[in-house]
């Protein structure tokens, strides 16, 4: 009879800790999982950038049956968010979907001093979206260029994405400061070139000045990560007129200054990485929603937090 009721009690008592790890097991399963949430909002992010950035070539944002995310261009091409492949920094460089061309976040901010080495925000870039918005071909982006006031003189650069209206907004309040120190005129005039269709130097990758969205201005034997060492290159840093880089930035363009890789002449209209460095540096605090600090006032912004919060969903 002891035996009966010892076996009974721990059937019982097998049951209840069945019982309970079950519940538990169901909880976790149940429960919003940390780094897919964290993931979902860094992509909702990146493409809310993609789509205030660039208003008249990004159509939508679907989901495809292999269950990735992408972004249609107005003229039907789909461009992959993220191919979900482990890279280093070269493939990045050669191979970059939209996730790898966002991931380093542009400091708007920092301390003067060279960043490390592989952090170059900015020169991962994702070639099929700069062919769509601004020529798929020399041809293409010839046919886009505008004459820009540079000075004493012109500049071609690619009127598509307003980038020469931005060059030619921030060359007029560069001049005029240049016109109160001659000290900074010289940091930025002569200018260097813009439009230039080649190669990045000891690559198969189109240089950004293909497109005609970026500007060299003056130039020193230490601007250049591959003419000076980090030493050299910091000294320039530390004499190079912050005022420059803060109208550029305002107007939209990102400085070479600030990569690990050092181009301190140079400067590209990528208004994607000012918009996610100016409103999502940081992780969303407490329970404010994915978008904090984007207006929605703005009926497109609106019109786009709805569409890809209905196309990414948290809980699959």
């Amino acid at each position: 009879m002891k035996k009966i009721i010892k076996v009974g009690m721990f059937s019982l008592f097998i049951s209840i800790i069945s019982t309970s790890l079950t519940g538990v097991h169901k909880l976790v399963l149940g429960a919003e999982n940390p780094e897919k949430q964290s993931y979902n909002t860094t992509m909702k992010r990146d493409l809310l950038c993609l789509m205030m950035a660039y208003p008249e070539y990004i159509n939508n944002i679907e989901k495809g049956k292999d269950d990735k995310v992408y972004v249609v261009m107005k003229s039907g091409k789909h461009i992959l968010y993220d191919d979900k492949r482990q890279k280093g920094f070269n493939e990045k460089l050669n191979n970059a979907d939209l996730q790898d061309m966002l991931e380093q976040i542009y400091p708007l901010s920092n301390n003067g001093k060279l960043m490390p080495e592989n952090f170059d925000p900015g020169r991962i870039r994702t070639y099929p979206l700069f062919k769509e918005v601004y020529g798929n071909s020399k041809q293409q982006v010839e046919k886009n260029l505008a004459s820009v006031r540079a000075g004493y003189g012109y500049s071609s650069f690619n009127r598509n994405n307003k980038a020469a209206e931005a060059l030619q907004l921030a060359m007029k309040e560069i001049i005029s400061i240049t016109q109160r120190s001659n000290g900074i005129y010289n940091y930025v005039f002569p200018t260097m070139g813009t439009f230039n269709y080649r190669l990045i130097s000891g690559t198969n990758q189109l240089s950004v000045h293909s497109f005609g969205i970026a500007i060299d201005f003056s130039t020193s034997k230490w601007d250049y990560w591959k003419w000076a060492n980090r030493e050299q290159g910091q000294k320039r840093l530390d004499c190079y007129p912050k005022e420059i880089v803060e109208i550029m930035e305002k107007h939209n363009f990102i400085w070479g200054g600030k990569w690990g890789h050092f181009d301190i002449m140079h400067y590209e209209y990528r208004p994607e990485l000012i918009l996610k460095a100016k409103y999502f540096s940081n992780e969303p605090s407490g329970d404010k929603p994915w978008h904090d600090g984007v207006s929605c006032s703005d009926s497109n912004i609106k019109e786009y937090i709805q569409l890809i919060d209905k196309v990414i969903k948290d809980s699959e």
